[in-house]
């Protein structure tokens, strides 16, 4: 029965089956809980995790932020052009980004900003007004470089599951740009390495063989020895 006394408009379908209240206006738009779902979800993807799933430790970097000398060329490339380096990184972090388009928004930056400061020197001169504003223009050119690659070490510590360092990844390209650029190239140089995947061997099919009257004939009249010598060869050929 309905509040009020007033009878129900359903029908029982058995005789057991108690009276049933109208459905209230909104009534069937009220959310609906269910335990099933709430599971944990991955934070880059989105996709649900099984309940045995344990989230991978951190793992050291392999080189120190000091250890430019253990790869030369990275580190006379980080040293003359770092805007390559850099392009370079992001390339092979991101396939999907060509290494041109990160190398410009790094020249701009960086080498924008020093070849801004010496066409205001040299145009004005060096005084106190000028000299004010040539830092000025250094440190905010520095302070956008230094966010534009921290954000890009913060995505490599996330795909490999690197420590954080003492410092936040931005304050690392503010303070030791060319080495930290070093570093993160030397991380994913030895990381890709190890993925390498090994030489496959190809084993190539021993050609078609016909036989016709004439050679079935001579196999008859050949003695068995012989035939037992016959056998078919493998070419292999590594990959």
């Amino acid at each position: 029965m309905a509040e009020g006394g007033v009878q129900s408009r359903y029908v029982k379908l058995t005789k057991d089956q108690g009276p049933l209240e109208d459905i209230k206006p909104g009534e069937l738009n009220q959310p609906i809980d269910v335990p099933q779902l709430h599971v944990r979800k991955c934070n880059e993807c989105g996709q649900p995790l099984p309940e045995s799933f344990e989230p991978p430790a951190d793992e050291p970097w392999t080189t120190g932020i000091f250890g430019c000398a253990e790869d030369t060329e990275s580190c006379w490339t980080g040293l003359l052009c770092p805007c390559v380096l850099f392009g370079r990184n992001v390339e092979s972090l991101r396939e999907d980004t060509p290494w041109t388009t990160p190398c410009m928004c790094h020249a701009i930056f960086v080498e924008g900003g020093f070849a801004l400061a010496a066409a205001t020197a040299f145009f004005h001169g060096i005084d106190p007004r000028t000299s004010f504003l040539i830092c000025e223009g250094l440190l905010f050119g520095w302070w956008m470089c230094g966010i534009y690659t921290g954000l890009f070490r913060q995505s490599l510590q996330k795909k490999y599951h690197l420590k954080n360092s003492p410092c936040d990844p931005c304050a690392v390209h503010c303070c030791m740009h060319w080495c930290a650029l070093c570093q993160e190239h030397r991380e994913m140089k030895g990381r890709l390495s190890d993925n390498i995947v090994s030489p496959m061997t190809i084993v190539n099919p021993p050609p078609v063989q016909e036989m016709n009257s004439a050679s079935h004939s001579h196999d008859d009249t050949a003695p068995s020895s012989a035939k037992s010598s016959e056998h078919t060869s493998l070419e292999m050929q590594a990959l």
